[in-house]
């Protein structure tokens, strides 16, 4: 049988090309090293490969390296096969995959899953600088079960961590308050915020939105003083939802997605967790108009120059990551 050489495009030639060890280190060693291979120790040039063992030797510095050092993936004995196989899943699943199928379709434990999940979704930050602009729709939501149908010992530790104060609108008890904005035809962001009171909210407007663009949101009066750095138009849902040009409608678009993705694939989301499932629900968004070979491809050479401790995920000893 000829041996498939063309890059994978479904999700079953991914599979197939992938469980050839050769062809999943050759493709992650291109993605990171498009003009060669360097050591990650001293940037040295001069390198010897083992071919049994797959791993670099640097002739200056003596070290050994593989394609997973430096990476989301080091330290982890999950094979490369695995690893490539989930990030697809997780990259093109439109409402998401749980821990517990992805331990049900590779054959890994299902705490192993969840970690290799969380570590992909770490991947799929957004750490872009440059300014939303033109016209933005910034919008506000709430994630999180009913307080009446929680057990009170839940509810209890979560008004205690994450509970944020009452606005005027409704009761965010057991809730945790999201922010979301939106370039129109462009990308979205969202963050998790401590309450959705003006000094919340206006600061994050600054950040993404590049002063003097067309910002619309809801009628909420925290946003009521934009109108000092941009042009702000709002839109009263008592009375209507679009006016023209004045709507969050894509805003609302995104949010209904997500409680899709939260209530149907996750259940349950801890709220100490909640950013990284926003990470993943933005990154899908955000890369829409591409194939699924594009969006795995985005995600796979995200993975390099970051870390993920299992101790840091849980909070273990202090170390955490927070959200960003």
């Amino acid at each position: 049988m000829k041996k498939q050489t063309s890059f994978p495009t479904t999700l079953q030639q991914a599979i197939i090309y992938f469980s050839d060890a050769d062809n999943a280190s050759n493709f992650l060693s291109q993605l990171r090293w498009p003009d060669g291979v360097e050591c990650p120790e001293c940037s040295g040039r001069e390198l010897s490969y083992l071919t049994t063992r797959r791993l670099w030797k640097c002739k200056a510095c003596k070290k050994q390296f593989s394609v997973k050092v430096g990476s989301l993936m080091e330290d982890s004995p999950i094979g490369l096969d695995k690893w490539l196989a989930a990030i697809w899943l997780i990259a093109n699943a439109k409402n998401g995959i749980s821990s517990y199928e992805i331990h049900r379709s590779l054959g890994v434990t299902q705490k192993s899953a969840w970690f290799l999940l969380h570590r992909i979704r770490k991947a799929m930050q957004n750490g872009s600088f440059a300014k939303l602009s033109g016209h933005v729709e910034v919008d506000e939501t709430y994630i999180g079960g009913k307080a009446r149908n929680m057990h009170k010992t839940v509810l209890a530790k979560r008004v205690a961590r994450f509970a944020t104060p009452r606005t005027g609108r409704n009761q965010t008890t057991g809730k945790i308050a999201v922010m979301g904005l939106i370039e129109r035809e462009g990308e979205v962001r969202t963050m998790v915020v401590e309450g959705t009171r003006r000094h919340h909210l206006h600061g994050k407007v600054s950040e993404h939105v590049e002063r003097g663009s067309n910002v619309y949101t809801d009628a909420l009066r925290s946003y009521n003083q934009l109108g000092d750095e941009f042009v702000h138009g709002v839109i009263n849902h008592a009375e209507k939802y679009v006016d023209g040009q004045i709507h969050t409608n894509s805003m609302e678009n995104f949010w209904s997605l997500l409680k899709r993705t939260l209530k149907g694939t996750y259940v349950a989301v801890e709220p100490f967790h909640l950013f990284r499932y926003l990470d993943e629900q933005t990154f899908r968004f955000n890369t829409r108009k591409g194939t699924d070979a594009d969006r795995f491809v985005k995600a796979a050479a995200a993975l390099t120059g970051k870390r993920l401790t299992y101790d840091e995920l849980i909070g273990k000893g202090g170390k955490t990551e927070t959200n960003h």
